[in-house]
């Protein structure tokens, strides 16, 4: 039985060259994106900057209602088709989207390198990306093995392929799949399919393409059980991440802990952060997440 670690974890990442948090505080957080930079509102963010002026390209501002809406303000011309980014190997789109995102959620770094190294030493290793957006997730996946990457937005699956092409990894073995990922995942089940890896990041709320309703607090219990009979005693990992919840990264670990009996190995959980750019940055949490892993 997967053995629940209570004391929580933090997977902080760090800047790299194409992206970086430069300041954060009173509500905002000030981030750079290759040549951009921008302003997007953060909650989490109590403190006072440590910079007087923040000069950005745009800032996003939020709408009046506590469920989203605002819109975007652009003090200096932006490419509003996108412009390119890198992570190591990856190339992809950034792009100023009207849900505050740029294309791409860059807390996910040190994710991505965890999960090749779960992998790492497997042939072949068969990964799932559920929620998958466009595909950054997915093409670092593909460097381990098969991957098969569902989401339920069109534009998000186009945009995966996009990049893809952009990282010259289109002949990489991806299943890009327009799909529901409850459906999906309980078709799979019934397929009698088994993965070595599978990740996800659900929202708080969402519509599949049949004008499914999704509700993080009445549909995650039963996916996370799909997921469990898509994993054996040969995978390597489950993880798992949620945005704007009002929940602990603790009932994320009891979820998993609940469904994964009979599965060796440990549950960890905890939160996602980002740490400013320079010597005394601080961190600034993102998320929350809860993930299995076989072990030794």
């Amino acid at each position: 039985m997967a053995d629940l670690a209570l004391d929580p974890l933090i997977l902080a990442g760090e800047g790299w060259a194409h992206y970086g948090l430069v300041d954060s505080g009173h509500g905002r957080k000030l981030e750079r994106y290759g040549p951009f930079r921008f302003i997007r509102p953060e909650p989490q963010a109590m403190w006072t900057p440590r910079l007087a002026d923040w000069d950005a390209d745009g800032e996003f501002v939020p709408g009046s209602d506590e469920d989203g809406g605002g819109r975007w303000h652009f003090f200096r011309e932006v490419p509003r088709e996108g412009w390119p980014l890198e992570w190591e190997e990856v190339r992809f789109t950034a792009q100023c989207t009207p849900f505050r995102h740029l294309g791409f959620f860059p807390d996910m770094a040190p994710v991505w390198h965890w999960m090749r190294g779960q992998l790492d030493g497997k042939p072949d290793a068969q990964a799932l990306n559920l929620f998958g957006y466009t595909g950054v997730g997915t093409l670092a996946l593909s460097k381990c093995g098969p991957v098969t990457h569902v989401d339920a937005s069109k534009k998000s699956v186009a945009a995966a392929r996009e990049n893809a092409f952009l990282s010259e990894m289109q002949d990489r073995p991806v299943r890009w799949l327009v799909d529901d990922a409850a459906k999906f995942t309980a078709r799979e089940v019934r397929r009698g399919r088994r993965y070595d890896g599978i990740i996800l990041d659900p929202p708080k709320f969402g519509r599949g393409p049949g004008g499914e309703t999704w509700r993080i607090e009445e549909h995650l219990a039963p996916l996370i059980a799909d997921c469990r009979s898509l994993l054996d005693e040969d995978s390597r990992f489950l993880f798992l991440t949620a945005y704007a919840v009002r929940m602990s990264s603790l009932s994320l670990a009891g979820l998993l802990q609940e469904h994964f009996t009979g599965l060796p190995g440990r549950i960890e959980h905890g939160d996602l952060a980002v740490r400013e750019d320079g010597p005394d940055g601080r961190l600034l949490p993102t998320a929350i997440f809860a993930r299995w892993t076989r072990g030794e």
